[in-house]
């Protein structure tokens, strides 16, 4: 934590601007042995600073120094930020600098290890910083930020803060039993309060599935037979020529992938090889692929044939997939229909530049993504914290048992201060620095 460190915070390569960040107790006193301009142990903190970046005599750059005191800085430490004129020498000669006059070169995701150590940001708004970055969609910007801004925080202490309080309830009347004025502390008292805490661990997990699929993007495999136009479907959805379209059937031997956004949302549609009885070894690769697609799938699309009636395949493959999960997309509407099926369908055709409008819609309704996006967006989406939650409601759940088998409440409370602990692990609040060196070093260098 004594160390100065720097790094170059913007993308690699030619660019109009770049910018070089220092971070510790001697970053005024190291730029200023590189910086000609203004005194920087003299200017007012959070300026702008017009100066040249000297090698000895030669001159380097012409460049803006921003000088931010601590504490209100990013790190909470003084941040030296020195723009550049983009382009990889002059950047890494300026960081060459830097090192030489006594900064040490930033590891990964450093200067925010930093912000969380010095107590600016808890874990959770340290790793959506990250999500932040790598944020594939306006939904899932809008996820990092308000969890940056620390509402998904607010929660978890909040449940903190009720643990807390039980735990403290039990551990009084442990200590001082000779009390008369202080609430005893029985069953009946304390199930009600557990599985108030229960209750909020569970909103908090049923929500954390909208935040994966913010997050993340939903899969969605497009499963059927051979030749009734799967592939013309991902093309058309796609807008692009992304997977081989012939009237042969089984001309797709493996899965074909592509992605848009649809109602702010990432959509990962997966093109499947047909699904029939094959003797050929490649088809059946794609086939065994296109079942663990179906699997891995948040949504499946059964692809059917207008023009053909329904096959023992199709009813095969419609009875596999769970109603929840799928939706029955009859194809070719152009065509005389000669289909016979009893269940809700969609209908519709790639050759209408509206064709695919009505399954677009019925994705949306299905998924009810109108209902993920709303101004809260408090919603779980970091594996990490998922599993934790998990570990937490389990301790909880281990204390309801234990209580209602009669176990005594002081015995009890083994399972919740476990459950207490685990929220804390979470939040940063307890944690160990085998983790945090994890968790830091998947961050890119200058953040």
């Amino acid at each position: 934590m004594e160390d100065t460190i720097c790094a170059i915070s913007t993308a690699p390569g030619i660019g109009a601007i770049s910018i070089v960040r220092v971070s510790g107790p001697q970053a005024i006193e190291i730029v200023s042995k590189i910086f000609k301009g203004k005194d920087l142990s003299k200017v007012e903190t959070h300026t702008i600073n017009y100066g040249f970046i000297y090698d000895r005599e030669e001159k380097i750059d012409e460049v803006l120094v921003s000088v931010m005191l601590a504490p209100k800085t990013y790190t909470m430490e003084d941040i030296i930020e020195i723009n550049s004129h983009g382009g990889i020498n002059t950047t890494n000669k300026i960081l060459e600098l830097l090192l030489e006059n006594g900064c040490r070169l930033a590891e990964p995701g450093e200067f925010t290890k930093k912000a969380f150590l010095n107590g600016r940001i808890d874990l959770i708004e340290a790793e959506s910083v990250n999500d932040l970055i790598n944020a594939k969609n306006d939904a899932a910007r809008t996820l990092a930020l308000n969890n940056l801004s620390g509402n998904l925080t607010k929660n978890i202490k909040s449940i903190r803060s009720k643990i807390v309080e039980i735990m403290a309830n039990i551990e009084v009347n442990i200590d001082y039993p000779e009390y008369e004025d202080i609430e005893i502390v029985t069953m009946d008292t304390l199930l009600p309060k557990l599985k108030a805490v229960k209750k909020d661990i569970d909103a908090i997990l049923k929500s954390s599935r909208n935040g994966r699929l913010i997050k993340e993007g939903i899969n969605i495999a497009i499963v059927g037979k051979p030749n009734v136009g799967k592939s013309s479907i991902l093309n058309a959805l796609l807008d692009e020529e992304k997977a081989i379209v012939t009237n042969i059937a089984g001309t797709t031997r493996d899965i074909v992938e592509g992605s848009i956004s649809l109602n702010g949302f990432l959509i990962n549609f997966i093109d499947t090889a047909g699904i029939r009885e094959t003797e050929d070894i490649v088809e059946k690769i794609g086939v065994e692929k296109s079942k663990k697609a179906i699997q891995n799938a948040d949504l499946v699309i059964i692809v059917l044939n207008n023009n053909e009636e329904l096959t023992v395949y199709d009813q095969k493959l419609i009875k596999e997939v769970p109603i929840e999960k799928r939706l029955i997309f009859v194809n070719k509407s152009d065509l005389d229909s000669k289909i016979n099926i009893s269940e809700d369908y969609i209908l519709g055709n790639t050759i209408d530049s509206n064709g695919l409008n009505t399954l677009k819609d019925s994705i949306i309704k299905k998924l009810e993504l109108d209902n993920v996006l709303n101004k809260d967006m408090t919603y779980m989406s970091n594996v990490r914290q998922i599993d934790l939650l998990k570990k937490s409601l389990n301790a909880i759940n281990q204390a309801i048992l234990n209580l209602e088998s009669g176990i005594p409440v002081d015995m009890v409370e083994i399972d919740i201060t476990n459950s207490w602990n685990i929220l804390g692990e979470i939040t940063g609040e307890t944690y160990q620095d085998e983790l945090i060196t994890t968790l830091f070093s998947k961050f890119c260098l200058g953040k």
